[in-house]
């Protein structure tokens, strides 16, 4: 029996006479890729928020790593990891001085930020660049070195916003690597994306259209169900009558 850390139950946000969120109701397994689509507008910003415990719900229920939205969100914020769209770490820190930041930040004792140091220099293949200011390095190491960082504290859930934008094809690629390492490790990766080849790579995929969830099934099924070859194909199916936009 697969076990739930993300459950929610007709989950809404309203801002005055607009809904941001609409009702919406699905859950996600440990271990699951789970990507959150939708055009510019379609509300996966705000949902996202709301599951961080950076946003709370107008109405509806939910909860994220067993904390509920409403009474616990300073503990769901413990248990998540979270990398932004934009670039979140300090440019102005080296590698090494990033790390070790954040891992204390989490909260990891003395020891074990030396021990996940290591380990991660040691998986980035960083060593010659630890020493050097996150600055310097291409975007592409810069985007793997802020995902691992978001993970270096083993959370329940890791939530990534959009995380491989203006990243090459090869690095990408690497990127989702990693990803696939933490799945494996057990860690949820709920993760929003404009490419549709990296949809693909998800186990299920939730796909938003002006508010509510419109399809919420594995690629497979998606593209079986939509008479289409690509999971591109399908999203246009859906959003092609989206009404609001960004």
């Amino acid at each position: 029996m697969n076990e739930s850390v993300i459950t929610t139950n007709k989950l809404t946000k309203q801002f005055g006479d607009f809904i941001a969120a609409n009702e919406l109701s699905f859950e996600v397994n440990k271990g699951e890729i789970f990507g959150f689509l939708g055009a510019n507008g379609a509300g996966k910003t705000t949902a996202m928020r709301m599951l961080c415990g950076l946003l709370v719900p107008s109405s509806g229920t939910a909860t994220v790593a067993g904390y509920d939205v409403y009474k616990h969100r300073e503990k769901i914020k413990q248990n998540i990891g979270y990398m932004s769209q934009k670039f979140s770490l300090y440019e102005d820190l080296t590698v090494s001085e990033n790390i070790k930041f954040y891992a204390g930040i989490y909260g990891l004792s003395d020891s074990l930020i030396k021990e996940k140091s290591e380990q991660l220099i040691h998986q980035l293949d960083l060593r010659k660049e630890e020493n050097q200011l996150v600055s310097s390095l291409p975007l592409g190491w810069r985007q793997k070195l802020a995902f691992s960082v978001a993970v270096i504290h083993d959370p329940k859930i890791v939530f990534l916003d959009e995380p491989t934008g203006g990243v090459d094809p090869v690095t990408r690629r690497q990127f989702w690597d990693l990803i696939y390492d933490a799945a494996h490790r057990g860690i949820t990766v709920f993760v929003t994306t404009h490419y549709m080849d990296e949809a693909e790579y998800c186990n299920r995929i939730s796909i938003m259209v002006d508010g509510v969830i419109e399809a919420l099934d594995t690629p497979a099924n998606l593209k079986k169900n939509y008479s289409s070859k690509s999971m591109d194909e399908v999203f246009r199916q859906l959003a092609r009558n989206a009404k609001r936009s960004e």
